[in-house]
């Protein structure tokens, strides 16, 4: 099959205009110009019309699971947001769950996602809930052990069994210790010893409050916590010095929000290679302090984009909330080239995911992840205008397979 279009959009190179992707199977053999193509393939072609033909965004952190909860959490201080998401979620039955899972999968199919990170909090839902969408699906199996008290070798023992008992047709299955808080260092050791080349991610220095908590010893966050768990990892250096020092920092670890940093942070993270993921929507609900992007570039991190969840959106319009990178990509700000927001919500997510030339691009070798969305403008204004696209997606291909986008 050949799908021509009148901008085809790379990401890993400039944009193509009248330009066409060659799929055979669920790969894609070959992006060029339709002048060039045209006579090399006798294939179908599916002309695409007035549309700009780019690979499938890939959101980098999700929690599916509370897709329920919208709107039923006000915007408060950290701690206080925390104790009531623990409040709903104690409250939810396993088909609220479900439910939430596949209402939040269908909002980012047709709103261009193709490959979702997913934190995993009822691991019951899999592998079914993967067989009700075409997503690629990297589901992180949540990780805590403050409140259970179990030993860490059960907890890791339980999430590896369940590990090897699923087989993803697409994505794969990672391990998300939740969060320091929420976690031991003897726990974070242990993972880190014993999850070998396993994708990691964990929420690192979200709050104000979280960091007061690790570098100071103070704060709303430590005064809750200090009658249920061991302060003793308090008050020894930054959240991310803790978690670095537990061994869980290198290529294969993703750092969700990353807000409070100090300059040593920074270079502890680019030092390990470790991926940072920034969720604009979620950081702008919660009114943190700047996002230290321009700081992580210049070190050379790998930041990428996500969603985080609907129980931390606050609604800015009269359409409902949804999960939507769109919607990321134009909060992340103007202050950042339109190219360089792309890439985050492209090629920077595909990397912190491990699948760096498989997704996140068009090029040859990569699966056929793509998306098309309206464009009647000038070859120029076509980055700007898919950062700052406000609608639904006209095509979704995933796998090579067209999808439908009720």
């Amino acid at each position: 099959m050949i799908y021509r279009a009148r901008i085809v959009m790379p990401v890993s190179q400039p944009p193509i205009e009248d330009g066409a992707v060659v799929v055979s199977g669920n790969r894609i053999t070959a992006v060029a110009p339709w002048s060039e193509l045209k006579s090399r393939h006798a294939k179908e072609v599916k002309d695409l019309g007035d549309s700009i033909l780019l690979p499938g965004l890939v959101n980098a952190h999700c929690h599916l699971d509370y897709t329920g909860m919208t709107g039923l959490l006000a915007p408060k201080q950290f701690p206080d947001w925390i104790k009531g998401l623990l409040a709903l979620k104690s409250a939810a039955s396993y088909t609220d769950y479900a439910e939430a899972w596949l209402t939040g999968a269908k909002m980012l199919l047709r709103t261009g996602t193709t490959t979702v990170a997913d934190i995993e909090a009822v691991p019951e839902l899999l592998p079914e809930v993967w067989s009700s969408t075409p997503l690629r699906v990297a589901s992180f199996l949540e990780l805590t052990c403050v409140k259970s008290k179990r030993v860490p070798e059960e907890i890791l023992r339980e999430a590896k069994t369940k590990m090897a008992s699923l087989k993803p047709k697409r994505g794969f299955v990672g391990l998300s210790p939740h969060a320091l808080y929420s976690t031991t260092p003897a726990f974070l050791q242990h993972v880190a010893r014993r999850s070998g080349k396993t994708r990691l991610t964990m929420h690192v220095a979200e709050s104000l409050a979280e960091f007061d908590m690790y570098a100071h010893r103070r704060g709303s966050l430590f005064d809750w916590l200090k009658s249920q768990r061991d302060m003793d990892d308090c008050g020894q250096g930054t959240p991310v010095k803790e978690i670095y020092q537990c061994g869980l920092l290198g290529e294969n670890f993703l750092a969700v929000h990353a807000n409070y940093l100090e300059s040593g942070d920074i270079k502890l993270l680019a030092k390990t290679k470790s991926s940072v993921v920034h969720c604009p929507r979620s950081h702008a609900y919660f009114r943190h302090k700047t996002f230290p992007y321009k700081e992580l570039a210049v070190a050379g991190v790998n930041v990428c984009l996500g969603t985080d969840s609907l129980a931390s959106m606050t609604k800015m319009s009269r359409a409902p909330l949804e999960l939507n990178m769109f919607t990321e990509m134009r909060h992340f700000g103007s202050h950042v080239p339109p190219d360089t927001i792309l890439k985050m919500a492209t090629m920077n997510g595909a990397r912190a995911l491990g699948l760096a030339g498989q997704i996140g691009e068009l090029s040859p070798g990569a699966w056929a992840d793509f998306i098309t969305v309206p464009f009647h403008g000038k070859t120029k204004d076509a980055v700007a205008a898919v950062v700052n696209f406000k609608g639904r997606v006209t095509h979704s291909i995933i796998d090579g397979i067209a999808n439908e986008l009720a």
